[in-house]
């Protein structure tokens, strides 16, 4: 059985992405995100999501502005650009068409 931790390579980007695009959100906060509405099942840890971030910040489909957290803390709120929409656009239709590929695979019967 896989660990909750275990994601398709290149889910994290996809996923980071969506969860900005409902509105900025600094780091922790898009983890925590990420871990409730999948019901506990992805848990992403710091080691991968602000590598994650900063790759999709120099990729230009995300840009970070220092603000103020809930507790009263200085920290980075990311939001896509432009290109990041467009490119979460192209990427959610992308896994859509894999993920029901997959699903039509997993569905032959033995």
């Amino acid at each position: 059985m896989s660990k909750p931790t275990d994601l398709v390579q290149g889910t994290l980007d996809l996923l980071i992405m969506k969860t900005i695009a409902l509105e900025p959100a600094h780091g922790w906060a898009i983890a925590q995100r990420i871990r409730q509405v999948s019901k506990d099942v992805l848990q992403v840890n710091q080691g991968s999501l602000y590598p994650a971030l900063h790759r999709l910040e120099q990729s230009g489909w995300i840009k970070a502005k220092w603000g103020e957290s809930d507790n009263n803390r200085r920290a980075k709120y990311y939001s896509l650009t432009p290109a990041g929409r467009k490119y979460l656009d192209q990427e959610q239709a992308n896994w859509q068409r894999l993920s029901a590929a997959i699903g039509l695979v997993l569905e032959i019967a033995d």
